[in-house]
């Protein structure tokens, strides 16, 4: 008995859009893994005081392209191993790794000139 994919079958129901989230990258000690942290606000139940909530997801990454700090989107995908149920779909904004990468080529023009003394 062979399989026919969805596209090709009239009578198997359409595939859902799979979810995505923004989150940012709290990881990236392990190979073509991430760890994402997906911050959410949620209303106490009784005070109404918004409260700060976030879930924590393995990511993969297939070209180890994001780093610490960077902020991704995610896209839902079947299961890779035994926790990571996601995939990086893109990189929204690079974080603050690439900023400090920079920062110690400073040149000497960049550096304040002191102010003539008046003697």
């Amino acid at each position: 008995m062979s399989a026919t994919p969805a596209a090709t079958n009239p009578e198997a129901p359409a595939r859902r859009r799979r979810k995505t989230e923004i989150g940012v990258v709290t990881s990236d000690k392990m190979n073509k893994t991430r760890r994402v942290e997906i911050e959410r606000l949620v209303p106490h139940p009784k005070y109404g005081k918004f409260l700060r909530r976030r879930t924590i997801c393995h990511a993969h990454d297939e070209q180890n392209a994001t780093h610490v700090g960077d902020i991704v989107e995610i896209m839902e995908t079947r299961p890779l191993s035994k926790l990571k149920r996601w995939r990086i779909t893109r990189i929204v904004r690079a974080g603050a790794q690439q900023a400090l990468a920079g920062e110690g080529e400073t040149s000497k023009a960049a550096a304040p000139v002191p102010a003539p003394s008046e003697s």
